[in-house]
């Protein structure tokens, strides 16, 4: 208690990570937000101490506790499947972020309708459509079924009367930044507010083993909008990419609970909904009659599964008078630089007075270094004009003294990449056992890996 004639001091917390201050500053330390800092009263009084109280149930040895309730059940859609790790858990909650319109409600309808249609129940809760806009969606996917159920509220106590009247195996959320608790104060959509939404359904989904999916806004800057404890309170986050130009859509498991937290999904959106796709690597390979200068293709791993990608390049003279232009698109920036210093330093490229643009095929994203070669080749063909070798993939990530370093996983790249019908991969030295039909040509740095081309060439 504070001593009398004091004035207790406010408390002030961040609406977008919900980060909690005695005093108010402009800008909030934890997510670097401006204005984002209110009062909310006077600080909390110091824990007292707890006393022992009843258990829920006894505590048991660990190999005695029952693993029915943590079996992943299967969805029907293998690559999201794959993502989670097998399948929903009873009981798990799940939180899909994703730009607006890139298809997390398409594809979670899917999900729904294909649950309802195996293991019983399933509710769609949407507070951003109405329920007659969810029904022609459902309709032109062909979601429609008896057992697949649906209501639009922005209400907790509306959603969760639902939930005890369906009892539904599966709750989806569309989303939980537009449902409010008269509970707590706080802005709709705010940090206090999604707290306690999302808090008030996780025990709701844990008390009845239901499978709960919360859909999530996300920031400008691509980050699950709202606290950050949001994340820590769900067992499984899930993003949802992609470009609006592309029908490609890549779903991945930032955090799991119950299987890797590194595996990637594949979806093209159209007319039909969101399709899986199985065998992705045709889409980020150009196909061509004929060889051209600055591509080059290289094997990317997403999780457990290897990715055929090409890497484009241009270099152009220079039209302007002050420093030469740099573009990248689908390729982390810093990396592209720091292989462009490489390849004229190391590699006796002239790029100093040349605007270089460098660029993925097909969307996908790279920013592992194990497409550092394939991009030096790809700079130094667009260059010297000189298209590279037919059926050539390269993977290697390389330093600055120009010296090419094994990767990670390089077996189940070239098998991929020769499954595909490459025949030449250039890779590091002791890079093992080549697989059957494929020749390796083992360079210790980029100088030999130029100098081996242009002999080959």
């Amino acid at each position: 208690m504070p001593a009398p004639g004091v004035k207790s001091r406010p408390a002030h917390r961040c609406t977008e990570c919900g980060y909690g201050a005695a005093k108010w500053v402009g800008r909030c330390p934890e997510c670097q937000a401006w204005g984002t800092l209110q009062e909310v009263g006077p600080p909390a009084a110091p824990l007292r101490a707890v006393a022992a109280g009843p258990v829920s149930a006894p505590a048991r040895p660990i190999a005695q506790v029952e693993l029915t309730g943590a079996r992943a059940v299967p969805t029907g859609i293998a690559e999201f499947d794959r993502v989670l790790g097998g399948g929903l858990v009873p009981g798990a909650v799940l939180l899909v972020a994703g730009e607006p319109g890139v298809g997390k409600s398409t594809l979670l309808l899917e999900v729904a309708h294909r649950v309802a249609e195996v293991n019983g129940p399933a509710l769609v809760v949407s507070g951003e459509e109405s329920a007659a806009q969810v029904r022609l969606r459902a309709e032109r996917i062909g979601a429609l079924h008896d057992e697949l159920f649906l209501a639009a509220e922005t209400e907790l106590s509306a959603v969760l009367a639902h939930v005890e009247q369906v009892a539904p195996s599966l709750l989806v959320l569309d989303s939980v930044q537009t449902v409010r608790s008269p509970a707590v104060d706080g802005t709709d959509g705010g940090a206090t507010q999604v707290r306690a939404v999302a808090g008030a359904l996780t025990a709701v989904a844990k008390g009845r083993g239901m499978t709960t999916v919360l859909v999530g806004h996300v920031t400008k800057d691509g980050a699950i909008a709202g606290p950050r404890a949001l994340e820590h309170l769900v067992d499984v986050v899930v993003s949802f990419d992609g470009e609006r130009h592309s029908t490609l859509r890549l779903v991945r498991a930032t955090k799991n609970r119950f299987g890797p937290a590194d595996e990637i999904g594949c979806f093209e959106i159209g007319d039909g909904g969101v399709v899986g796709v199985p065998d992705p690597s045709h889409l980020f390979v150009s196909r061509r009659s004929a060889p051209v200068a600055g591509s080059c293709v290289t094997v990317t791993m997403e999780g457990s599964r290897p990715l055929l990608a090409e890497v484009q390049a241009l270099v152009a003279s220079s039209s302007g008078g002050g420093s030469p232009r740099r573009a990248v698109s689908g390729l982390d920036s810093q990396r592209v630089a720091m292989v462009n210093a490489v390849v004229e330093r190391r590699g006796g490229v002239r790029l100093a007075d040349a605007d270089v643009f460098a660029a993925s095929v097909g969307g996908v994203r790279i920013v592992e270094p194990a497409a550092d070669l394939a991009l030096a080749l790809a700079i130094a063909s667009a260059a010297r004009d000189t298209p590279l070798p037919p059926g050539l993939v390269a993977l290697g990530e390389v330093g600055l003294s120009g010296e090419i370093r094994r990767v990670g996983g390089t077996g189940r790249r070239l098998a991929e990449a020769a499954r595909q019908g490459y025949r030449v991969a250039l890779v590091p030295e002791d890079a093992g056992p080549a697989p059957r039909g494929m020749r390796l040509v083992e360079v210790p740095d980029l100088a030999a890996a130029f100098a081996r081309l242009s002999r080959d060439g």
